[in-house]
């Protein structure tokens, strides 16, 4: 089989991996330890490729001339670890897809804002006219894009799963949002570790590329003395200060490329609060970067939807509103849904713990939150982080009941925020599960 290419998982990401190799003449085997979605299989029996469900097959695994792993596989994996150890090389689809096509990709990292980050950009080049394919954490797989119509330009979100299995790809623009605790348990629990993944996004870059970052994050500002970045840099920030790329001033966005300096007042922002600041900057410092014309850029940036799970308000009713923010999944994510919150909060937090430090949010909460709802199996660390400074903390083990208890605590005026700091692979399927159902129990009131 060394003519043959593994791959273990089979959703969007193995799925779109399997088409690419199949076109590419390799022989495809897909394996994939839980079940298989019906239309994955669909796809999967339409090119023909073999694949097996339930279960990993060591013997056809170790044959491969290379592994395609699904960033939702640990590298500590057993099967896993013994192709690695077999000397098989074990890469990303983000690795594998980009041997196969010579578009220019941005290509956006981070623990918070990938998303909308992502999709902003994606959005600005859209409206341009560019032929671009949004693929990553988000749209369709790129190795599916890549063997099915490959666009002259992607705009990639990449997580450090993904970043893990790069080796020789690199972007044409880079984006490192921000780099705060989070996923730690899959790496030993240590930040450092964690910053190394998210700066493979860096790795290959050459002094043609751009390499677009937040100069406000403190572990980003100490991880770049020490290391060294060929490419050009173009650096964002919430005060103006020299060599900046972006900067906030006077209630102005500033986005300063090739001597030349597009001005807009935060105001006019679709996306709203310090984090979208962010956001906003270095997608237009992205856009500013491929020539889009500053007119076209602001009216992206006027009209974006934002993004699905993400400080999305679903309804008010008799007063009260309800903020779906599901993808809020670490800590840091959910300082920034607090803070941009009003007073009068009932906060519905919890879910799979990832090694959470919860100090950070204590102020926040002691200012704002009235009473915590917990949506998780364990919420015992959420009850000892905040007991002392919230009189009302209330367990709930499914969405429907989360609602209907913060309806209940709420008076008009109030604000009931899902927002859980946590994964949510303890109830639900993904954060979007998550959120749908939010959504479904706030219309069911």
């Amino acid at each position: 089989m060394k003519d043959t290419i593994v791959i273990l998982g089979a959703g969007e990401s193995g799925t779109g991996s399997a088409v690419l190799a199949k076109k590419q003449g390799w022989g495809v085997f897909v394996s994939d330890s839980g079940a298989i979605k019906p239309g994955y299989k669909e796809i999967l029996e339409k090119w023909e490729i073999d694949y097996e469900e339930g279960r990993h097959s060591s013997d056809k695994i170790m044959e491969a001339a290379e592994v395609i792993k699904s960033p939702g596989i640990p590298e500590k994996s057993e099967i896993v670890r013994r192709a690695q150890k077999a000397g098989i090389p074990v890469v990303s689809e983000i690795e594998f897809a980009s041997r196969y096509t010579g578009a220019f990709t941005i290509c956006i990292t981070g623990s918070n804002g990938k998303t909308t980050t992502t999709k902003l950009t994606h959005q600005i080049l859209a409206d341009a006219g560019l032929d671009v394919g949004l693929a990553g954490n988000v749209g369709n797989s790129f190795a599916f894009q890549v063997a099915e119509k490959d666009p002259q330009y992607y705009v990639i979100e990449l997580s450090s799963f993904q970043l893990d299995g790069v080796y020789r790809f690199k972007p044409n623009i880079a984006v490192l949002l921000n780099i705060t605790p989070d996923h730690l348990d899959r790496y030993d629990y240590q930040l450092e570790k964690y910053a190394d993944s998210k700066f493979r996004i860096t790795k290959n870059l050459t002094s043609k590329d751009l390499f677009i970052y937040n100069a406000d994050d403190p572990v980003i500002r100490q991880q770049l003395e020490q290391r060294e970045i060929s490419a050009q840099r173009a650096a964002f920030s919430l005060e103006a200060g020299q060599g900046l790329a972006g900067w906030l001033e006077n209630e102005n966005m500033n986005i300063h490329h090739k001597n030349n300096t597009f001005t807009m007042s935060i105001h006019d922002l679709a996306l709203k609060g310090k984090h979208n600041a962010y956001n906003s900057m270095a997608a237009s410092i992205a856009a500013r970067a491929l020539d889009i014309r500053k007119d076209s850029i602001r009216q992206s940036l006027i009209h974006f939807k934002g993004v699905e799970h993400r400080l999305e308000h679903v309804l008010k009713i008799h007063g009260i509103h309800f903020i779906n923010d599901s993808k809020a999944t670490n800590v840091n994510s959910t300082w920034y849904a607090l803070e941009s919150m009003p007073d009068n909060l009932i906060w519905i937090a919890g879910g799979m713990d990832k090694g959470n430090d919860y100090s950070s949010l204590r102020e926040l909460v002691r200012r704002k939150v009235k009473a915590i709802i917990c949506l998780g199996v364990d919420n015992s660390k959420i009850h000892e982080a905040f007991r002392d400074l919230v009189s009302t903390i209330v367990d709930t083990d499914n969405a429907r009941e989360a609602v209907q208890t913060a309806y209940y605590l709420s008076r008009k005026g109030d604000t009931v925020l899902l927002s859980p700091a946590c994964a949510s692979f303890d109830l639900f399927e993904s954060y979007e599960d998550r959120g749908k159902q939010f959504k479904k129990a706030v219309r069911q009131l």
